[in-house]
């Protein structure tokens, strides 16, 4: 580990310049990609100086944008897929949890196989948590795995359900917002220019109106929509996404679609500015997070209604210009149903756990750092464990938790382990990248979207001397 802000400034002197102006290029990209990035990544994540530890997520962000590879919004691509002008294709929206570098170099190697520039890199609010994964080190990692695999253009960052807690905010309503705009600031700030507002735990079904139903749901959401408009970077506008159903609940309808985007856009435009809106909507059609765990810890198939959300991405589409609706917890869905999207006009798809399950379940993951996690899951996660709950069902459940205590162990493991982990995650995507039909939109989405270079405040300590 670098010890000193000297040791850091002479590690990078031969290959990333640092300008009199406060600002950085890269001088010999051929040396940081092949040589440098990994060392410079893993200071940038575990570095026990704050200090240094900064410079180099500071240092990565310059270098990303110095090779191209610039945080973006998807908001323009989703607006002329509202407008029928870009059509055919689902975006996946993939949620990195675990082995955080390879697995997104394998995302990488992936689209750039398929020619892709349509993928979102997100993560939750609840995962920041348990990962162990701040926004700014996630940004960082994502921006360090594009230059090792030499990935360029719009990287499209996201928080995945910025969710309200509906117990919390019966109690103080104001104070659970805040939670919210706190970790949009801080979102924001690292990158992230889509974020997904989930407030459809406030949906109250006891209430005879669908506009009662939905009312915390849509004026919360125009609440956090105006907030994000005021924090996002000039030149710039967020892709905000809205939420009408909790996944794992009934099923959306058009009619609660209708009566949520009605209030929402009249809300919004209460608060006296003009305030652009949401670009998609999440709705619950039969999934849930994860799968349902069985007795022996398989997943249990699943019975999703393409017909509902087709409906429903149709509705938002052609009523609302919205590039459609979103579907949740589909990474363990069976390989048949990834072609039903783009068929059904989804707009976008969240995938997580299926990625979980491959790491973890991989013949290449060592079986004593598997069993010191289970272990670990078992004494942690106790209070956690469901009356009726088998031990395969409580580990299933409960184990992405170790991917933030293990974090190190895990970016530790062999090269060797950690490059066949990478491969059959890289399988992976490039099945699923060919069944949304992202293949070669590269080039689409360098027609529409534009990124927009922001330039966060240079390290002081960096610049002194200089």
């Amino acid at each position: 580990m670098l010890e000193t802000m000297a040791d850091l400034k002479e590690k990078i002197k031969d290959f990333i310049e640092l300008k009199t102006d406060g600002s950085a290029t890269v001088s010999d990209p051929q040396r940081l990609r092949n040589q440098e990035i990994d060392s410079l990544i893993y200071e940038a994540v575990f570095n026990p100086d704050s200090e240094i530890q900064e410079a180099c997520r500071w240092l990565i962000r310059m270098a990303g944008q110095s090779s191209g590879i610039v945080p973006a919004s998807i908001q323009s691509l989703y607006e002329t897929m509202g407008q029928k002008v870009v059509k055919g294709f689902t975006v996946p929206a993939i949620n990195i949890r675990g082995l955080s570098y390879d697995s997104a170099r394998a995302v990488f190697r992936a689209a750039e196989k398929n020619n892709n520039g349509a993928l979102i890199f997100e993560i939750a609010k609840s995962e920041i948590q348990y990962t162990d994964q701040s926004p700014s080190e996630y940004v960082t990692v994502l921006i360090a795995a594009a230059i090792k695999e030499g990935f360029q253009g719009p990287l499209f960052i996201q928080g995945d359900h910025f969710q309200l807690k509906a117990k919390n905010f019966e109690q103080d309503p104001q104070k659970e917002i805040g939670v919210i705009k706190d970790i949009i600031d801080k979102a924001i700030e690292a990158g992230f220019y889509n974020i997904d507002i989930d407030a459809s735990t406030l949906v109250d079904l006891s209430k005879p109106t669908l506009k009662e139903q939905q009312k915390n749901n849509y004026e919360v959401t125009a609440d956090l929509t105006a907030h994000i408009r005021q924090k996002e970077p000039k030149g710039i506008t967020t892709s905000v996404g809205g939420e009408i159903g909790e996944i794992g609940e009934k099923n959306s309808t058009v009619e609660e679609l209708n009566s949520f985007l009605d209030n929402y856009n009249d809300s919004l435009r209460e608060k006296g500015a003009v305030f652009k809106g949401i670009s998609k909507i999440s709705v619950q059609t039969g999934t849930t997070h994860g799968g349902i765990p069985l007795p022996d810890g398989s997943i249990a198939a699943v019975k999703l209604d393409f017909d509902t959300l087709e409906n429903l991405s149709k509705e938002a589409r052609e009523k609302y210009g919205l590039s459609g609706a979103v579907q949740h917890g589909a990474s363990t869905l069976p390989d048949e149903a990834f072609d039903r999207f783009p068929a059904t006009t989804t707009a976008e798809v969240h995938l997580a756990t299926g990625f979980q399950n491959i790491i973890y379940e991989s013949k290449h993951f060592p079986a004593d750092l598997k069993n010191e996690i289970y272990s670990w899951v078992k004494e942690s996660c106790a209070g956690e464990k469901k009356e009726g709950q088998t031990e395969e069902q409580f580990i299933y459940k409960n184990r992405k938790k170790g991917f933030g205590a293990f974090k190190k162990q895990l970016w530790d493991l062999p090269e060797s382990v950690r490059a066949a982990i990478g491969k059959e995650l890289e399988d992976k995507f490039d099945f699923l990248f060919r069944k949304l039909n992202v293949v070669n939109t590269k080039e689409i989405v360098q027609k529409y979207v534009k990124p927009v270079k922001v330039y966060p405040k240079a390290p002081s300590g960096l610049f002194t001397g200089i």
